[in-house]
């Protein structure tokens, strides 16, 4: 691979976004909200950010609007991926512009852009278990991945791992509370794979209030009918509905743990480490990515079923909340994800490869 010639300082960096929400998300979104604090991050540390992303999106970076607004929220757009398109094709215009793009658009460019491979890098946000994927990152295996567990390389068939990057987010944007919480916490997407029945049975088994904090989407409306709805007529659950950031503080930190009892091979699960930042710990099924991100009985506890996970609540005592605190400060801020992209960008960029040996599964 040819060397890139690189400024000692700053970077001149292309942040690519998907379109569905915007950069911050309003409310839900996990791939959007990671974009933003690595996007606001490396501006601060000193290097020249363009980021694509929708018009309606907050940035200190240069913004490079792509549709009008996030798609999701946008009632004229019938077809996403058009937009997605569009946007590559920008990037793809303006490539000379950049010493390096970072994608995090899955697979969409990857056509695009492979013979600029050693210029790009791709965060893969996504599950990688489905069968479609194998035939497809098999054809592209010279694209640089990156992965945000190690648990979601698995399934993968022999690619250009460069490493895994555990997601952060700055050390200041959730207050830490550490008086004992009176109530458990659920927070996200209400989703058969998020398993809220289950929190809530947790709850009731537990003796304590349970508060949800979540979004339904249309594919989990049925869902949330048939499975859920029926399950909030209780004295202990509150069902609150999808919260914005600003109310993530108060939601996580007053609360007595978060529950996690997901049932499928979960990426990262970044309320885990909104949790931890305010000294909250969680209780979380063993499924993907949670033994990477909570230590077992010092930023939570690791549960195999509702069983487990009541005797978890009954526990919650032992954890030590400023000591959960500490571990997110250590391991999960945005500073510390974007030195470790920084790092994975130059070396790249400098021709050596790899950065970290990788088994494929």
């Amino acid at each position: 691979m040819r060397t890139i010639k690189i400024s000692s300082s700053g970077l001149r960096i292309a942040q690519v976004a998907p379109l569905y929400e915007a950069v911050p998300p309003r409310l839900y979104g996990g791939t959007e909200r990671v974009v933003s604090y690595l996007t606001e991050e490396l501006v601060r540390q000193g290097h020249d950010l363009t980021l694509f992303a929708s018009a309606d999106s907050r940035t200190t970076a240069r913004l490079s609007p792509c549709c009008r607004q996030a798609t999701r929220l946008d009632s004229a757009v019938r077809d996403p991926i058009i937009h997605h398109l569009l946007m590559l094709e920008h990037v793809r215009q303006q490539r000379d512009a950049f010493d390096l793009i970072h994608f995090h658009t899955d697979y969409l460019h990857m056509p695009m852009f492979r013979d600029r491979a050693g210029r790009t890098v791709t965060t893969l946000h996504g599950r990688l278990d489905l069968p479609d994927l194998q035939p497809f990152y098999r054809e592209f295996d010279g694209m640089p991945l990156v992965s945000i567990s190690d648990h979601q390389r698995a399934p993968m068939p022999p690619v250009r791992w460069l490493r895994t990057v555990h997601h952060g987010i700055p050390a200041d944007l959730l207050r830490p509370r550490f008086a004992p919480g009176g109530y458990l916490a659920f927070l996200g997407r209400i989703a058969a794979e998020k398993q809220p029945d289950h929190a809530i049975e947790i709850a009731k088994r537990a003796g304590l209030p349970l508060k949800i904090a979540a979004k339904v989407d249309k594919a989990d409306s049925q869902y949330f009918r048939d499975t859920v709805e029926p399950l909030l007529d209780h004295p202990l659950v509150d069902f609150i509905g999808e919260i914005g950031e600003d109310r993530k503080s108060a939601f996580l930190g007053n609360a007595a743990a978060l529950l996690f009892p997901i049932n499928w091979p979960e990426p990262f699960g970044l309320v885990m480490i909104e949790a931890i930042a305010t000294g909250t710990p969680v209780i979380a099924y063993p499924c993907g990515s949670v033994p990477e991100v909570i230590e077992d009985g010092v930023t939570g506890f690791i549960a195999d079923g509702i069983d487990a996970a009541v005797g978890a609540v009954r526990r919650l005592g032992e954890i030590d909340r400023r000591g959960v605190r500490r571990r997110f400060e250590t391991r999960f801020t945005a500073a510390r994800m974007a030195a470790d992209y920084i790092t994975l960008y130059r070396r790249l960029l400098d021709g050596h490869e790899p950065l970290v040996e990788v088994d494929a599964a």
